[in-house]
């Protein structure tokens, strides 16, 4: 492996992103100054006419009020609760893992959670692990040049993938399928397991809950990931020993609470210890079942309704949080219409206008549908 990794040119990082250096190392090109955004609309075209979401960017808006009031009040009321799943995540990536661990994010929406993930493992074992973020795109996979960069400055180490949470599974097919690339050519071989705050599709191995909830960093874009775009994939721009992209809104600094996520959650650890504990319990000596519960689901959906790209079908709450605040939704599917997970997305919807619909056979709370230009 080493002969392989040596002959290997792999440039250093530049900074990027609000997050400290010690909590993250983003292993992404800063493309702030090559890309212009695309709105909503032209994007969702683009994307329905064949075109590549990472080849463009959406735009970054100032989030709204209302979007800082969702955020502030769901922060407010999953913060306990996210801790204990933090605990737990970490608890089982110690005892599955050797101690020779990297922590990898995919960006965007693991890097909060591998932050909170390494402040636990800091918190309760007393162990710093080096923390990285890289991109992983579906249709394009992962960044090989990000994974040679880790395996060159941490020889022989073991590599945990982290993301927020699953939907539908496709990140997991994305990483299954990049890792068994990246063997066949390099001849390294990692270990794909990935771990999640929450996995209601029942497709990750390392879960801290099967609860569909909202993690509240899935509310805002940017400003709580720390400033960092979605990554971008784009030949012109991101050329062969290059990191994947992404831009660094610097003018958002304002609105930046990237840090008030992860310290209203760490601040929870010291009081949820016992919790974690017989959580891990639990799980530590049961099977994962990755009986992929929420793809079949999805699948009888895209029958349903005749939706001939299953793209458009985004199931859970932080997804379905992200169509009503980022994408052109048609409707949202609910399970009922009384839980407690789903008040801010009833709210969204019927800010939008768009129709919710009851459907007794979702696996999840809800689901969001784009609508099909």
């Amino acid at each position: 492996m080493n002969g392989i990794l040596e002959n290997i040119k792999i440039q250093e990082p530049s900074p990027i992103g609000s997050y400290s250096k010690e909590d993250v190392v983003f292993l992404l090109k800063d493309i702030s100054n090559l890309v212009q955004e695309d709105n909503t609309a032209t994007r969702e075209k683009i994307i329905q006419s064949g075109g590549h979401y990472s080849e463009m960017l959406p735009i970054e808006y100032k989030p709204s009020k209302e979007y800082m009031h969702l955020f502030y009040s769901s922060l407010d009321e999953s913060s306990r609760k996210l801790a204990i799943s933090v605990g737990v995540v970490s608890n089982l990536i110690m005892k599955k893992r050797n101690k020779n661990l990297v922590l990898v994010s995919l960006a965007r929406a693991g890097t909060p959670v591998g932050i909170l993930i390494k402040r636990y493992i800091k918190f309760k074992y007393n162990l710093n692990l080096p923390h990285y973020s890289i991109s992983i795109i579906r249709g394009k996979g992962i960044d090989e040049n990000a994974l040679l960069y880790i395996l060159k400055n941490h020889p022989g180490c073991d590599i945990q993938f982290i993301d927020g949470w699953t939907g539908k599974g496709a990140i997991k097919i994305v990483l299954d399928e990049a890792l068994k690339n990246f063997e066949n050519k390099y001849k390294i071989k990692l270990n794909g397991d990935l771990a999640v705050l929450a996995d209601p599709g029942y497709c990750a191995e390392i879960f801290g809950t099967r609860e569909d909830f909202l993690i509240p960093s899935a509310c805002l874009n940017s400003t709580v990931s720390g400033l960092v775009s979605r990554t971008f994939h784009r030949c012109d721009i991101i050329k062969e020993n290059d990191f994947h992209g992404a831009k660094y809104y610097k003018e958002l600094e304002k609105e930046d609470v990237s840090y008030v996520f992860i310290d209203a959650v760490v601040k929870e650890f010291s009081h949820v210890e016992y919790e974690v504990e017989e959580e891990t319990k639990k799980l530590e000596n049961t099977s994962p079942n990755l009986s992929w519960l929420g793809l079949k689901s999805i699948e009888k959906i895209q029958k349903t309704f005749g939706i001939k790209d299953i793209n458009l079908i985004k199931p859970g709450v932080g997804e379905t949080t992200r169509v009503l605040l980022r994408r052109v939704p048609w409707k949202v599917l609910v399970r009922d219409l009384n839980s407690k997970n789903l008040k801010h997305i009833l709210l969204l919807a019927s800010e939008k206008n768009v129709s919710v619909e009851v459907n007794t056979d979702l696996i999840y709370e809800c689901c969001g549908i784009i609508k099909p230009l």
